[in-house]
């Protein structure tokens, strides 16, 4: 285990303004500041709002307010994403230095059409792989293609990072213990796109090592994204966190609580008049 002491944890939910908060995000909202609080840690509270054709900042104004009503505190200001875009950038950059990034001017079309004529497609958590069809492209064409003002994303090289860095990272997760680096099993993921020049992937491997954060908890549908976060801080000579990833909570048909399926959110119980120690408590922090 990474030897931080318990006392100096610092923790961090990080919620999208895409939508509002449901009970899912709320169980792990609360798991996250009860790992910080238990300790005498920090818990910290940032928006992912990098995507700014589906985040609103009503939502995280919203959001924000039912955090607040169920009983959690953190320091401010809050750290928002948007308005750090140059921290993505340079970290870009830096990795485009390193040369282990290239453009990719595939369309989600293109790439689905790809991966149907190769039924051994390679496959991830999430289902077929990138097949990698711009990786060999020559500079020549590369540098032809994007001054004929051809879209295209940047994706990360996941051969010539390892190259980089070596075979032998891991990264521990509390509830798995020690996770040796499977830098495959997400492929060339991508790291920034022409209209918005980060990504998920990119934007929280900057903002936990620029917040400093100690442990990293969230759900394990996230897991495997972890092994991508590592590479990252990795080539950035970044720290790397401890990590929990914690259950996901399930309804009463058993489908997950996501966004995508409709979960209760806060608001509507709040509304409903339900209390906040109610919820808390059926959530399982009394």
């Amino acid at each position: 285990m990474p030897s931080e002491p318990l006392q100096h944890t610092i923790t961090r939910f990080a919620p999208s303004p895409t939508g509002l908060l449901h009970l899912g995000n709320a169980y792990s909202a609360l798991y996250t500041h009860d790992a910080a609080k238990r300790v005498g840690g920090t818990f910290l509270l940032r928006i992912e709002d990098i995507d700014v054709a589906r985040c609103r900042p009503e939502l995280a104004d919203t959001i924000i307010e039912d955090l607040h009503w169920l009983g959690l505190t953190w320091p401010t200001p809050v750290r928002y994403q948007s308005e750090h875009l140059g921290d993505y950038e340079a970290a870009l950059h830096q990795l485009n230095e390193l040369g282990v990034t290239y453009p990719c001017f595939c369309t989600r079309k293109q790439i689905a059409a790809e991966i149907a004529r190769s039924p051994s497609a390679p496959h991830g958590p999430d289902g077929a792989l990138y097949p990698g069809t711009c990786r060999e492209l020559s500079p020549d064409v590369r540098a032809s293609r994007i001054a004929g003002g051809e879209s295209f994303a940047i994706r990360l090289d996941v051969a010539k990072a390892v190259a980089q860095v070596g075979h032998d990272l891991r990264w521990h997760d509390r509830q798995a213990g020690w996770q040796p680096l499977q830098p495959g099993l997400n492929g060339d993921v991508v790291l920034a796109r022409k209209d918005i020049r980060t990504s998920y992937h990119l934007s929280v491997t900057v903002d936990d090592a620029l917040q400093d954060i100690t442990l990293v908890t969230r759900g394990v549908d996230l897991f495997a994204a972890t092994h991508v976060h590592r590479l990252l801080q990795a080539l950035l000579g970044m720290p790397t966190p401890a990590y929990d990833h914690h259950g996901l909570i399930h309804d009463d048909d058993g489908q997950r609580m996501t966004k995508r399926n409709q979960a209760q959110t806060i608001r509507e119980l709040r509304e409903n008049g339900i209390a906040a120690a109610d919820v808390r408590r059926d959530l399982g922090f009394d």
